[in-house]
């Protein structure tokens, strides 16, 4: 047992700023207030406790080949199964595989992220890899898995159906990679599987404007409409909205995952964070590829946080930047698969004590911080 002792916290799903003690026990918050203290006492006075980040949306196994490709086009670096990724994918060893995803767990973890979640790439054998990457490390990985009977214009849906049941019993759900690749048909068994197992069903819409585009074109519906009517308890990116896009996602409650630092180095645009928070939209915030960018979910606060006031000419509120790190999972039935703590009484102990370097707690944690000025990570997995 110990209390976290004089910090400023960020309380709640609201991350209400209160000057009060933590006490934990056996891993989970047995008691938030001014008096609590029990146990040892970790004085971390003026410093702010946050909630542990989740990574919303990555590609783990990129990290084999950091930085290769840079300059080409989006289809050129990701679009299976020919991009730069896939070739480098299919030509590794599952040694190296592990190896690469370990060492971005453990930059995640160091960094203070708690939870990710993995767009897996490989099949069955491909969340076997991921699981057995992160089995020691302290961070929790959510794994949605694919399989290359998804992809061409007639796949055989009885092998699709198979290939689905199999992977839902070792992942956590299932993310092709966008509408461009598969027919909807698979987009409807995806869908209605994990549906009836309750797990998480997730795919990339609207990144660039060409997607949007040949989805006009084609479907006379935008990507992202497709999402919404597929229903798709996930959708990622939302970069190049239309008309009438981001009102559709406001009313059918999905979850949203938005990737600034991916879209800028893809020069494909950026997600109008601003109008998707006005809107009741609650996005959360990844990293997308490790071979793009680094998996510090620091970094990506910085960048969105700066790049709304040059793209989309309006600031974000910093508080409701920090959220998309952290507690905008909270609420969403995908947390049940999540299960992503705030600090709340009850809750698993996951949080960063960053030292405070400004009175304004939100911009000192989106502006400020780097890994080397975090005091402590709580996590359930490992005790202080």
């Amino acid at each position: 047992m110990f209390t976290i002792s004089n910090g400023i916290i960020l309380k709640g799903q609201d991350l209400q700023p209160v000057r009060e003690n933590i006490v934990v026990d056996d891993g989970k918050i047995i008691e938030i207030g001014k008096e609590a203290k029990e146990g040892k006492i970790i004085d971390v006075d003026g410093a702010v406790v946050c909630p542990s980040f989740i990574n919303g949306h990555i590609h783990i196994g990129d990290s084999i080949i950091k930085d290769e490709g840079y300059g080409l086009s989006l289809s050129e670096m990701v679009k299976p199964p020919n991009g730069v990724k896939h070739v480098a994918l299919s030509n590794a060893s599952d040694d190296d595989l592990i190896d690469a995803m370990r060492q971005s767990m453990k930059e995640m973890a160091e960094s203070g992220t708690t939870h990710f979640i993995d767009y897996r790439e490989g099949g069955i054998e491909g969340v076997k890899l991921l699981k057995k990457a992160s089995a020691d490390l302290p961070i929790k990985p959510i794994v949605l898995g694919r399989d290359d009977s998804f992809y061409g214009d007639d796949p055989d849906l009885g092998k699709v159906r198979n290939a689905i049941r199999k992977l839902l019993k070792i992942a956590d759900g299932i993310a092709p990679s966008g509408f461009g690749e598969i027919t909807s048909d698979v987009a409807r068994l995806i869908v209605d599987e994990c549906n009836r197992q309750g797990k998480i069903s997730s795919i990339h819409v609207a990144e660039s404007e060409s997607n949007q585009i040949e989805s006009l074109n084609e479907f006379n519906m935008t990507e992202i409409a497709k999402g919404v009517d597929a229903g798709f308890s996930q959708l990622v990116h939302l970069t190049n909205p239309k008309s009438n896009d981001l009102e559709g996602v406001s009313k059918s409650m999905q979850n949203v995952v938005v990737c600034p630092r991916a879209n800028a180095t893809l020069n494909v645009g950026v997600a109008p964070l601003n109008r998707m928070v006005d809107m009741g939209i609650r996005p959360l915030l990844g990293t997308d590829n490790v071979m793009l960018n680094s998996p510090n979910m620091l970094r990506e606060l910085e960048f969105s946080l700066k790049i709304m006031s040059v793209y989309h000419k309006s600031y974000i509120d910093p508080k409701e930047l920090l959220k998309m790190a952290t507690t905008n999972i909270c609420g969403f039935n995908i947390n049940d698969i999540v299960q992503k703590s705030m600090i709340k009484v009850g809750d698993f102990a996951e949080f960063i004590v960053f030292k405070s370097f400004s009175k304004n707690p939100y911009l000192n944690i989106c502006n400020r911080q780097e890994t080397k000025n975090i005091l402590y990570i709580i996590n359930k997995k490992f005790s202080i």
